[in-house]
């Protein structure tokens, strides 16, 4: 399996060098039981632990949902890293000095991200260290502190202010060697013309934006007087790509993980000053509605996202443009109801932080009570008319919800508000489903309807009664990750006999693998696989257990289970050959078959 050109003594250093206890317990709880550690899975949500952590064999396993496999893996899943990601971060954590380059890429292209790098981070420190210390900075930092933003704030999301001159970040950057045509490409400077460059941003007070890494990839910047537009962001670039990038995205995750909810804002200073208020998950977009590739982002590590938008129009029909994505992909969304044009930095410097997580943050209704909310505006409720076609419009959002609980309570909070029966609009709403389900049937594509494609991670799995040959493979399988002659025996015994398809490749790699290693390294072998399903399958068998691994009795006894269901196999698979050839009237050759089978079965009781 391909290691994207990571050569194998960085991957086993980066094994070596970054204990799988450390690196989880960064992310989750961990108590002791026994050899292992527990926790609750980062990865689906249960309230008993089945998330299994080896010190002894580095690895890491759920027992209720099936994810498992080494250090690299659980970076993998937790960050949503590549594989090159994960290995490169390990080895930042590590102090391993490894830099990756894309085999796809074009040396020249990887130099040049590699330079834009550098000089966004370095443009970062200079803007902050304008802000904070220099004259041209006072304006900016007074701004600032009016507006609620502590010097505390400010460090935490290292804002910047870029001064008026034309040419005080292109002579920064060319006294250090960049090159000027690859900075104005990378969204740091502007063409002014033929040959001459010139600041993108000027007097704007400056926010860094970080890709999922922490690594600044772009800028977006405030004017600070009247300078149009009044928010400018770095272009897209071959760092920036706004569809995919959520701003604070990075220094939110922890608190996302752990509390399982996203607040989503319209805007960066939302975000910073709902920090300062207490609200830890926050997150925004561009300047862009929420994309597919947020949404699979934000999917893997919450299930309940906030929309807390300004409460201006434009605000509430962003929410609602937002809604219809979230719920395709089946997060549980919320709407925080913000006054009349106010936006959340205004509301926390009105009325505080605590009201502000409270009244706000906390008291977010459900998507489908906003959308019952939000038409109401279309329609004058006063008139007799209008009130029966609002009616029947919510009748319509009602109807699209999955759970019959959710139904009966809106039909019964439409019951409160109007003077019209509850049986009487059930019986509306059963209609309005009927009519969307002949549609769905017919193939209508317009019909509003739930998206029932389930991100497959984080579903728990069902345990299921397993035959004999099954757990016999499974047992073998985690004798054999302990021993490079049990699985040399193994492999002259019964080769690629087993019966279940997983459980086949799992024993051709172990062959491959301890006919390179001599020594069993479970967290080395996992690397090897570099496929979810089999990674999953062969972390959870390693961690059954090895008291056993001496006893060849147990192993042959495996070994004759695995033989004798895959003997029964092939007798199986004769009867379907010598059926289809007496059908095609090839009665000569079912005859031949017919004896092979008696001839397999004399074999199969002699042997059984």
């Amino acid at each position: 399996m391909s290691n994207f050109g990571i050569p194998d003594e960085i991957i086993e250093t980066v094994l070596k060098q970054n204990d799988i206890v450390d690196v989880i317990s960064k992310y989750v709880q961990l108590s002791k039981q026994g050899k292992n550690l527990k926790g609750l899975c980062p990865f689906h949500s249960e309230k008993t632990p089945s998330f299994t952590v080896s010190p002894d064999k580095q690895i890491f396993n759920c027992f209720g949902c099936g994810i498992g496999g080494n250090v690299v893996k659980f970076m993998m899943e937790i960050e949503n890293y590549s594989f090159p990601e994960a290995i490169q971060q390990l080895c930042e954590d590590a102090g391993i000095t490894f830099q990756w380059h894309n085999q796809n890429e074009h040396p020249e292209e990887q130099k040049d991200k590699s330079d834009l790098l550098r000089a966004h981070e370095l443009s970062q420190t200079l803007f902050h260290y304008i802000l904070k210390n220099t004259a041209h900075g006072k304006i900016a930092l007074e701004y600032l502190n009016n507006r609620g933003f502590s010097l505390k704030l400010m460090n935490q999301f290292q804002i910047g202010y870029a001064p008026s001159m034309r040419n005080t970040l292109t002579e920064f950057l060319h006294k250090r060697d960049f090159l000027l045509p690859l900075m104005e490409q990378g969204g740091l400077l502007s063409k002014a013309g033929q040959q001459q460059y010139v600041d993108r941003f000027r007097d704007r007070i400056i926010f860094p934006i970080t890709n999922a890494r922490g690594k600044v990839i772009a800028f977006a910047g405030r004017a600070l007087g009247d300078g149009q537009p009044k928010y400018l962001n770095s272009p897209e670039t071959i760092l920036f790509n706004k569809s995919k990038t959520l701003y604070n995205f990075y220094q939110a995750k922890t608190e996302i993980r752990r509390t399982g909810r996203i607040v989503l804002f319209e805007g960066y200073a939302d975000v910073i000053k709902a920090w300062s208020a207490g609200v830890l998950n926050g997150v925004a977009t561009m300047g862009t509605a929420v994309t597919g590739e947020h949404a699979t982002t934000l999917k893997r590590y919450a299930d309940q996202i906030i929309l807390c938008f300004d409460g201006d129009e434009a605000g509430q029909t962003a929410a609602i443009k937002n809604l219809s994505i979230l719920e395709k992909m089946k997060f549980q969304v919320y709407v925080a109801m913000l006054p009349d044009q106010m936006d959340p930095d205004e509301y926390i410097t009105a009325h505080g932080s605590d009201r502000f997580k409270k009244e706000i943050v906390d008291n977010a209704v459900t998507a489908t009570k906003y959308k019952m909310l939000y038409l109401r505006k279309e329609f004058r409720l006063n008139d007799a008319n209008e009130r029966l076609r609002y009616i029947r419009s919510t009748l319509k959002i009602i109807a699209e919800l999955e759970s019959p609980t959710e139904r009966e309570h809106y039909l019964k909070e439409i019951t409160n508000d109007f003077d019209y029966s509850f049986e009487s609009l059930k019986q509306e709403m059963f209609e309005i489903r009927q009519e969307a389900e002949k549609k769905r049937f017919k193939g209508d594509n317009n019909v509003n309807r739930w998206n029932n494609v389930m991100n497959g991670r984080g579903k728990e799995v069902v345990p299921s009664l397993l035959p004999a040959f099954h757990n016999a493979e499974k047992n073998l399988l985690a004798i054999m990750m302990h021993s490079r002659d049990i699985t040399t025996y193994v492999e002259n015994e019964i080769g690629d006999q087993f019966n279940v398809e997983v459980h086949g490749a799992i024993a051709a790699y172990l062959y491959a693998f301890f006919a390179q290693h001599e020594k069993p390294d479970i967290s080395k072998f996992l690397t090897m696989l570099r496929n979810d399903e089999l990674e999953n399958v062969a972390s959870s068998i390693s961690l059954i257990g090895d008291h056993h691994a001496t006893n060849s009795k147990v192993i042959d006894d495996y070994i004759k289970q695995i033989k004798k269901n895959s003997q029964k196999h092939i007798i199986k698979q004769k009867r379907i050959e010598r059926d289809e050839a007496e059908r095609a009237g090839n009665y000569i050759r079912a005859a031949e078959i017919g004896k092979e089978i008696i001839t397999l079965e004399r074999n199969h009781k002699l042997k059984g």
